[in-house]
């Protein structure tokens, strides 16, 4: 009787509990963090740098959107043990699968353009040449993935995860004034005119995008969560969500503190780390600068992985990085394509570079919808759920957020394309 009691102990059931969720942790977590990647730091320090405080208040209704989202396709992965373009191909036949994934891959390819970009100009501000950097960086994300397995490369990314926290230093080394960024933060406000409404796109754009919903499935799957472990994968998101908006916030507030203050215009987020050290000192640039070349060298990692998943999940292809080589030839072929790609394309001289980013955004504003359309439609059909089968008030909270996303996403493209 003593031992049973000591076994079923509050302390005993809360360490438990508390190991089981680190065992969970990591697909939430590292899906969140890494959409802060070099065009989503550029988003929000020009955001902070030319608006200063006004779109902190809209921080609050993406973070609930993104939460929606992820934790929808988390739900899917433990219903059902599949991926979203496994899902997508069997519901909705392969042609459709194709036409999205060709979407995906024109998307993904110009994203991952953009995060060697950014490995390049954040390494350049420390003295190492772009051909050096460039190079290097690809072989290690390259070496990461091909040469581990599950378990090894998902402690790097949350080891990756946890180097965001440079940006949250340096918005507090940026001394901005608390009582005012409080009283932006709950005071919303949206100028009318057409740049204002450009940027707010641009935050949301930057926030959730397509490949998240694959990537977030994917790895579920890949880690074998299952329906007993749903509550600490949905904590797992929530605090991924939460993290991702943190760090966001910050680096709005260190722009508007410092940039904004002193009316000094930038056009990327190795500009703003270079501006900002007269401004809020070495530190606090040194930071921006390490915390962009994270974001950067993460996204380059995880970009190409969420590709590879979702095309060969859609063509019915082996997929999982512990597998070998041999066991999926089109999974780490295409791989390693987008980030020979990737690094190839920032070093070859005369690249369109802006323009492909340019087109990839567009491509990425008509995407998510109808990602998003799929995943509630999904989600929705209890034959395919289950027991985890969106609830009424969830079904509401997503459609509305999918709706939201939606009008954003296209306005985001069309504004693009003007």
């Amino acid at each position: 009787m003593k031992l049973e009691a000591i076994a079923q102990s509050p302390l005993q059931t809360l360490w438990r509990r508390i190991w089981l969720f680190l065992a969970i942790m990591g697909p939430g977590f590292i899906t969140a963090n890494v959409d802060n990647d070099a065009g989503g730091i550029t988003t929000y320090t020009l955001a902070g740098a030319h608006y200063g405080n006004l779109f902190l208040w809209a921080m609050v209704p993406i973070a609930i959107a993104l939460t929606v989202a992820q934790e929808m396709v988390t739900r899917m992965g433990v219903a059902t043990g599949k991926g979203l373009a496994d899902l997508i191909r069997e519901n909705y036949g392969v042609k459709i699968t194709f036409y999205v994934m060709v979407a995906l891959v024109a998307t993904n390819l110009g994203n991952v353009i953009a995060e060697f970009a950014g490995i390049a100009a954040s390494l350049e501000i420390l003295g190492v040449p772009k051909a050096l950097s460039v190079s290097a960086a690809g072989l290690f994300v390259w070496w990461l993935v091909t040469q581990g397995d599950y378990q090894r490369v998902e402690k790097v990314f949350l080891a990756a995860c946890t180097f965001y926290v440079t940006y949250i230093l340096s918005g507090y080394l940026a001394r901005p004034h608390w009582p005012t960024v409080l009283r932006d933060f709950a005071n919303p406000r949206l100028p009318l005119d057409f740049a204002a409404l450009a940027m707010l796109v641009g935050i949301a754009g930057s926030t959730i995008a397509p490949w998240m919903q694959f990537y977030q499935q994917s790895a579920i799957v890949d880690k074998g969560v299952q329906a007993r472990d749903y509550r600490f994968a949905r904590i797992d998101v929530l605090i991924g969500c939460a993290m991702s908006t943190l760090v966001a916030t910050f680096i709005i507030v260190a722009c508007s503190a410092t940039l904004h203050v002193s009316n000094i215009r930038v056009t990327d987020a190795s500009q703003a780390a270079l501006a900002l050290e007269p401004l809020a000192g070495k530190w606090c640039s040194l930071l921006f600068c390490l915390g962009l070349l994270n974001a950067s060298l993460f996204a380059a990692s995880i970009l190409p992985l969420s590709t590879a998943y979702s095309v060969c999940e859609g063509m019915g292809w082996q997929t999982g990085i512990d597998r070998r080589f041999d066991e999926a030839p089109q999974f780490y072929g295409l791989y390693s394509l987008l980030i020979a790609g990737g690094a190839l394309a920032v070093c070859w001289p005369g690249f369109p570079l802006i323009k492909v980013m340019y087109w990839s955004q567009i491509i990425n504003g008509l995407l998510l919808p109808v990602i998003l359309t799929l995943c509630m439609s999904l989600s929705g059909r209890e034959d395919i759920m289950g027991s985890f089968v969106n609830p009424a008030w969830f079904k509401w909270l997503g459609w509305t957020c999918t709706a939201a996303i939606s009008l954003l996403s296209l306005a985001m493209a069309a504004s693009l394309l003007v």
